[in-house]
């Protein structure tokens, strides 16, 4: 049975995933990604022109991708369908570039579906690729190849590899020494001859140039997604950096058989062409650089763990020093209160005060706490400051004194 959904990113009415892709709730990541590339295929809103219903046929089937595609989104629902989604705060909104790595062919198809999607490959070029209509450049391994290509256009490369470079590893880099932005995409051979998009990389920004890289050597390695979690990011600052590491998502393709592989650079700048060095390498040449790289990702991943942990660990602290912190201020003001109130009473402790009190209320009695018989004039006449002047008078004279015998005593020395 379905379930209503409140966002606009998603069908008016939830259906099982499953159900949906048409696969069963033990497939694996690759028959899901199948399933999904047929489907999406099959409503695509440019090859259903005259269908309405194409368009919505082909959100749910990648608002369910969304969700099978992702394994952490995937566990969830599974333990607890689509409330598990929903109360971990997810509105769910398609981002059809964010899909993995694998087919994001139709990621521009963002004003078709009526909802904020983001652009990636232009459709036009996943069309002709599929078509097997582009134009492919050979790019033998060990070669590097400079261009320059238009915004939202690929220039396609063939690189082909034998059996000993294909058990050593491949890597295939791409760098713009004038920080171009562009997308380093892989194809996959489809059954009717064309080629499908399977993974997808976007140029980052190192040091003074900006690159992409795949490899495939023959373990484990992953792409830095940095979308990933972005409303959570963008709601609590601080766990930008708990969920960078997040971002880890594991490449579905770690290494590639003898033969001709096709790569393509896809300029992603928005108003001028790309600027761009692609090059093919076997990493037998690299091997100690391909140790390195497989240490450091298994450090990263381990890292991942602890900053889960460490998160935990944070955030109890984090509301303790909060809670300590509004205690402190509580405490500080509690005893600024309390030694003011003390200062207060001990001004009380004055016959000033009473006596002035006494006359202002007109008593006749100028008694003050039986203490003496004298007016407050008249104590002001006995402290008067006469006997201070009178003091310090003395005090002169006595100076004086002791001066005229010093100078005398000088007199009769110098005499």
């Amino acid at each position: 049975m379905g379930s209503k959904l409140e966002g606009p990113s998603a069908p008016a009415v939830r259906r099982d995933p499953y159900e949906v892709l048409s696969v069963s709730r033990d497939s694996t990541d690759q028959e899901i990604k199948t399933a999904y590339r047929k489907l999406a295929l099959k409503y695509h809103p440019d090859k259903n022109a005259s269908n309405p219903e194409a368009s919505e046929l082909f959100k749910e089937v990648a608002y369910s991708y969304n969700i099978l595609s992702d394994p952490e989104k995937r566990r969830q629902y599974d333990s607890a369908g689509f409330e598990a989604l929903d109360s971990d705060s997810m509105d769910m909104e398609i981002d059809l570039s964010n899909l993995g790595t694998v087919n994001t062919m139709f990621a521009a198809l963002f004003s078709k579906l009526g909802v904020p999607i983001k652009t990636t490959v232009s459709a036009n070029v996943l069309e002709e690729a599929l078509n097997g209509t582009v134009t492919v450049r050979p790019l033998p391994v060990g070669t590097s190849v400079s261009g320059k290509v238009d915004k939202q256009c690929a220039h396609f490369f063939g690189v082909t590899i034998n059996e000993e470079q294909a058990q050593a590893g491949i890597v295939v880099r791409v760098t713009s020494s004038s920080q171009s932005k562009f997308k380093l995409l892989y194809f996959e051979q489809d059954a009717n001859g064309g080629y499908g998009l399977a993974l997808q990389e976007d140029s980052e920004k190192t040091g003074k140039v900006t690159s992409a890289g795949m490899y495939f050597l023959h373990f484990q390695v992953y792409r830095m997604d940095s979308t990933l979690n972005a409303l959570a990011m963008a709601k609590d600052p601080e766990a930008a950096f708990f969920k960078r590491l997040e971002g880890l998502q594991p490449c579905e393709v770690s290494e590639l058989k003898a033969g001709t592989h096709i790569f393509a650079v896809y300029g992603d700048n928005f108003f001028k062409t790309a600027s761009y060095t692609i090059e093919a390498l076997c990493a037998k040449s690299y091997e100690d650089t391909t140790e390195k790289l497989k240490d450091i990702e298994a450090q990263i991943l381990r890292k991942r763990t602890e900053l889960r942990q460490f998160e935990t660990e944070y955030r109890k602290a984090l509301a303790r020093f909060q809670e300590v912190t509004n205690r402190y201020g509580q405490e500080k003001q509690c005893v600024y209160e309390l030694l003011k109130q003390r200062d207060s009473i001990h001004c009380s402790f004055t016959v000033t005060k009473t006596a002035n009190n006494s006359i202002i209320s007109g008593s006749g009695s100028n008694m003050s706490n039986g203490s003496s018989s004298k007016i407050p004039n008249d104590d002001l006449k006995v402290e008067s400051p006469g006997e201070d002047v009178s003091s310090e008078g003395k005090d002169k004279s006595s100076k004086k004194k002791w001066f005229n015998l010093n100078l005398k005593g000088s007199d009769k020395k110098s005499g």
